[in-house]
């Protein structure tokens, strides 16, 4: 482990900021130069050391180009981003040795075992063969994976393998570590094995930059989130305060007996409007920044035109109602 250390203290430049990543006016265009689709527009984002950080967006909304301009895989059009004190353009390298990235696609060597996809890593960022070996043992026991040391990396499940590229990534004691989507496609069970080792490496120190488009994950692993949609950050900030500053709306369902249209006109009506109410036969669903008493109203204004509740819910701010605010759109990863 002494070696380890050795090895991290000489990777790790000395400085005095508690500033992980900084990016400013970041912004990438692909096909077609600098009229051409833009995947991220002038994202400005600071990440601090030891936080747990995530990227929040639908599929295509620029999450992964930012991963990789971050990681020196995506070359930025204009602006400018430090990782572990280290501009991406001018010092790729400088990069790469302080980081750990975990990609959504499998990239382990099919033809190394576990225990080897591990060393290799280690060799390759400069540990010797007995210190390497160590260390993927290590990690290896760390996720509950010391019996597949001998295994090929085609004999493992999806959860499996995500957890081998997570102690892979590691391998190197990295200031920053990546995961894109580090859960998309594994089944409950692999998922909450991962969160729960994801979890367990921000508890010891560990900065985390996560992007996602599952909400539960976001809100139940980061401290910070960054919405990015369509390329464009729209908040950036605890996933409480997004939901509190967003005007994320209060959604109440009420399904009647009977058709819910009759009671539509005296609804509108109720104190606190304009809410934004839909009907769809006996169901009435509203949206509202000032849900207080609303229920009650729904119940006496169903009575006084003959209608009866038979079922009633109520369901507080999230993220979901948060992005919905944000962008004008229910949220579809």
């Amino acid at each position: 482990m002494k070696t380890d250390l050795a090895l991290h203290q000489q990777l790790v430049a000395p400085t005095d900021t508690a500033t992980a990543i900084h990016t400013e006016g970041l912004r990438k265009v692909y096909q077609g130069g600098k009229d051409g689709p833009v995947a991220l527009e002038c994202l400005d984002l600071t990440v601090n050391k030891g936080e747990f950080f995530g990227l929040l967006g639908t599929n295509g909304a620029g999450k992964s180009t930012t991963i990789g301009m971050l990681t020196t895989l995506v070359t930025p059009t204009a602006g400018i981003a430090w990782v572990a004190g280290h501009e991406v353009s001018a010092d790729p390298v400088g990069v790469k040795s302080r980081i750990g990235v975990v990609s959504q696609a499998n990239t382990l060597d099919r033809a190394l075992t576990v225990l080897d996809n591990l060393a290799f890593r280690g060799r390759y960022f400069g540990m010797s063969a007995s210190a390497a070996r160590r260390r993927a043992l290590d990690l290896l026991e760390q996720f509950d994976l010391a019996d597949k040391a001998s295994a090929k990396a085609h004999q493992l499940s999806g959860g499996q393998a995500r957890r081998v590229m997570i102690g892979r990534a590691l391998m190197h004691l990295p200031e920053v570590l990546f995961l894109d989507e580090p859960t998309a496609g594994v089944d409950p069970q692999a998922r909450e094995d991962l969160w729960q080792i994801i979890g367990n490496l921000h508890k010891a120190g560990q900065t985390v930059v996560l992007t996602t488009h599952y909400l539960d994950e976001a809100e139940t692993l980061c401290q910070r989130l960054a919405v990015i949609d369509h390329g464009h950050l729209l908040a950036c900030d605890t996933p409480e305060a997004i939901k509190a500053t967003s005007g994320a709306q209060t959604v109440i369902t009420v399904r009647y007996d009977a058709d819910a249209g009759p009671v539509e006109g005296a609804v509108r009506r109720i104190p606190g409007g304009p809410h934004d109410i839909v009907i769809d036969g006996p169901t009435l669903r509203m949206r509202t920044t000032r849900p207080d008493g609303v229920l009650g109203h729904l119940l006496r204004e169903g009575g006084a035109v003959g209608l009866t509740v038979r079922d009633a819910a109520t369901t507080p701010p999230s993220l979901q109602t948060a992005f919905l605010t944000l962008t004008g759109r229910d949220y579809q990863p």
